[in-house]
């Protein structure tokens, strides 16, 4: 393990043996949806009890776990890495914590446990994350100490993560990057397009049925403790749906307006989908791996985080990649696989542009315009498709990377381990 610090550049690290065994995920519920009442603590669970058992593990393998919920959304939010080890059959005496680097929390699971095993405080972390984005609650904040005549105040909470209160909301940094880049609303579309026949063309040769569990009513036990019920709809039975996507056609995404600007590029066909979902993953090292004889997805190479202006938070991929590389002596050309999270059709552009990457090996199973960004289970998301991607198409090396809002980019470069 090798630290790197810059502050003008960022920070990374590189590690030694250490894998991504497998994981799952929940499919991933549209905004009101078949997952609308499922708090994110069940979800979690969900995913990483199907984790743990893709992984050809047991719940008590587990040595740390590191979970992210960005928009607290269920009443026992404050305890939810821990209830979803315990209701996952980690056992109690295992610690669990909860990160938050917004849209590249995800991502900060994975960096997180890779390091606490580089430290030697773990052989094996269960990583992850969940967003409950229907249930974000509307607050009234100060209603304690009561109001003035008239002005009671309420917010909604989702609506207020989309905006940036130190610079413009989200959607206006993609529009602002649109216009630093001349990207009009056409190429958003056709990219967007793209993203959306690329996830159905996954879904029908089968990609996504190793990675998206299936849901179902069930009550979640643990020994001592009380049991959760969780309920779908009903008569929703192996719930296994993706549900933000839609086909289309470049025709009716050219009528749609535009949304965060006047006669902007950004529509709701050409931005991320507003979801629902789980996403979990193990992570161990190689002496974990060897002797429990276990086939891992990746090998986890290196991490970066960067920092930019927060106005256009969506290039933060760019200096977050360009670091990555700096640190482990590769070039993109090296790169066959790269997957950066759509959170705006703009946005990819603008760091498809300023890195120069080839299209065609970016996002092949679709994205979050397709699928939905789950804001903290988005970058585990990304980490588990391009791993069992590389190895489907023997890729030696992929990038996972996300814009954050604020004006932040994450990256791992992950390995195939199966490719000398």
């Amino acid at each position: 393990m090798k630290g790197y610090h810059n502050k003008n550049t960022g920070f990374g690290i590189t590690y030694d043996d250490i894998y991504l065994v497998n994981g799952a995920r929940t499919p991933f519920g549209k905004l009101c949806g078949t997952l609308g009442t499922v708090s994110p603590t069940d979800l979690g669970i969900y995913s990483t009890r199907a984790a743990i058992n893709k992984s050809g593990i047991k719940g008590d393998d587990i040595d740390q776990l590191m979970f992210a919920n960005i928009g607290q959304s269920s009443a026992d939010s404050y305890f939810l890495p821990r209830h979803i080890g315990l209701y996952s059959n980690i056992p109690e005496y295992i610690p669990a914590v909860m990160l938050q680097r917004i849209c590249g929390s995800g991502f900060e699971t994975i960096i997180s446990g890779a390091e606490q095993i580089s430290l030697g405080k773990a052989q094996t972390t269960l990583c992850g994350g969940t967003e409950n984005m229907t249930l974000s609650p509307t607050v009234s904040f100060g209603n304690r100490m009561g109001y003035p005549l008239g002005r009671i105040d309420f917010k909604d909470m989702l609506w207020e993560a989309l905006n940036d209160t130190a610079a413009v909301p989200m959607g206006c940094t993609a529009e602002n990057i649109a216009a630093k880049h001349h990207i009009t609303k056409t190429e958003v579309n056709e990219f967007a397009k793209q993203s959306i026949d690329n996830y159905l063309a996954a879904k029908k040769r089968g990609f996504f049925d190793d990675e998206v569990i299936k849901m179902n009513s069930t009550v979640f036990e643990s020994e001592g403790l009380n049991p959760r019920k969780v309920r779908l709809p009903r008569g929703v039975v192996d719930f296994f749906t993706d549900e933000n996507v839609r086909p289309t056609d470049l025709e009716s995404m050219a009528k749609l307006p535009s949304v965060f600007a006047k006669d902007g590029v950004q529509t709701a066909a050409n931005s991320s989908g507003i979801v629902d979902g789980a996403a979990s993953v193990v992570v161990a090292s190689k002496e974990f791996v060897d002797a429990k004889e276990l086939n891992p997805l990746s090998k986890v190479i290196a991490s970066s985080t960067s920092a930019i202006d927060p106005k256009v938070m969506g290039l933060g991929p760019v200096p977050a990649i360009r670091l990555l590389l700096e640190l482990t002596g590769l070039n993109l050309d090296d790169i066959g696989l790269i997957e950066i999270n759509e959170a705006f059709g703009a946005q990819f552009i603008g760091c498809e542009r300023e890195l120069g990457l080839n299209r065609e090996i970016c996002n092949v199973n679709g994205g979050a315009i397709a699928l939905g960004h789950p804001l903290a289970a988005t970058g585990t998301r990304l980490s588990l498709t391009i791993s069992r991607e590389m190895r489907n198409r023997g890729v030696k090396y992929g990038i996972a990377s996300a814009c954050i809002g604020g004006g932040q980019g994450t990256a791992i470069l992950f390995e195939n381990p199966s490719i000398n």
